[in-house]
């Protein structure tokens, strides 16, 4: 990486430790347990966890809690535990404000929140089990789902 690649790279670090939006959510001590993966990464992204930046790599596990963001040129794509499968484009923040897959004690939950950006969004089998239990909230709506598949934009206000 360059030096202007490394600049970014600080620059977009500090930015998200500066203007992450959490809303007053407590986190515990406790680790989460890891519910996806990213599959896909391409330019500046990053995972916020807790106290901690995690710069976005495929491969890198994901929990509940976690807020993902993308720089002006990034995008992100991950698969989760269910087969759910979420890409991000340039310019997004998201938090995993939930996630439960334990469909043998019949409890399943997913709720993710989107900041700002566009998101992709294809159903895997909480929302085919559970299509009650499956949520995708924005700034000025809050969305349930039937299908399968769906696209969004949250513009900054």
């Amino acid at each position: 990486m360059d030096h202007h690649g490394l600049r970014r790279l600080l620059l977009f670090t500090i930015a998200i430790f500066f203007a992450l939006p959490i809303g007053g959510k407590a986190f515990s001590a406790a680790p989460s347990p890891i519910i996806g993966t990213l599959e896909r990464v391409s330019g500046t992204a990053a995972v916020v966890r807790q106290d901690q930046i995690l710069l976005a790599k495929a491969g890198l596990e994901i929990q509940a809690n976690d807020i993902l963001r993308t720089g002006t040129d990034g995008s992100i794509g991950v698969a989760f535990h269910d087969d759910t499968f979420l890409s991000l484009g340039p310019g997004s923040v998201l938090v995993i404000d939930e996630f439960v897959y334990a469909p043998r004690q019949g409890k399943l939950s997913l709720v993710f929140r989107m900041i700002k950006g566009t998101a992709v969004y294809l159903s895997g089998l909480i929302a085919k089990l559970a299509p009650d239990s499956v949520r995708f909230v924005t700034p000025s709506a809050s969305v349930g789902f039937r299908g399968t598949k769906f696209a969004v934009k949250v513009e900054e206000r």
